[in-house]
């Protein structure tokens, strides 16, 4: 056999093995917010709210995840408060706060003619997007944008953003 044949024959191979080799399945959001490893106060946050199977559903969904350093910037104590069975529905209320239904990638958000306009949250208010210097939501600033999940997408924020005080309001698109 020639040496032309043989490279044929060990390119075809490696080539059948590279299209045949298993495909990594794209995560959930919560398996990618494990993975990651900056999200744990977030995660423990949502086994406490009772939201794991929401935010492992079908979606689509968008995440603006608050990192563990997001949640150190709140004021002492106030995790373990909210980590407590009492205060479930105040956890819920404010992580419910932080997704939107649907698939907000940064071409979506940043592509709206509006440079500040509102998404309504899964909580039911709405969230303000102020797309003039950067991407912020609600005041946090988002630092690593589409982490991609296979039931919607994650935007790392560097703060935890909370709901208006009192009736939920509408959103405006």
């Amino acid at each position: 056999m020639s040496m032309k044949w043989s490279a044929a024959i060990a390119a075809l191979t490696v080539s059948f093995c590279l299209v045949s080799a298993p495909v990594a399945k794209a995560q959930d959001i919560v398996d990618t917010a494990v993975k990651a490893g900056s999200f744990n106060t977030l995660v423990a946050a949502v086994k406490a709210a009772g939201l794991v199977d929401t935010l492992k559903g079908k979606g689509p969904l968008t995440v603006f995840a608050p990192t563990d350093a997001a949640f150190a910037k709140l004021p002492a104590g106030t995790v373990e408060s909210l980590l407590k069975p009492e205060n479930k529905a105040k956890l819920r209320a404010i992580l419910t706060y932080h997704v939107v239904a649907g698939r907000y990638d940064a071409r979506r958000i940043t592509s709206a003619k509006a440079k500040q306009y509102t998404v309504k949250s899964v909580q039911g208010s709405p969230i303000l997007v102020d797309i003039r210097k950067g991407v912020r939501v609600a005041g946090a600033t988002v630092v690593t944008p589409d982490v991609k999940a296979s039931n919607g997408v994650i935007h790392v924020i560097d703060s935890v953003i909370l709901p208006p005080a009192g009736k939920k309001r509408r959103a405006h698109h």
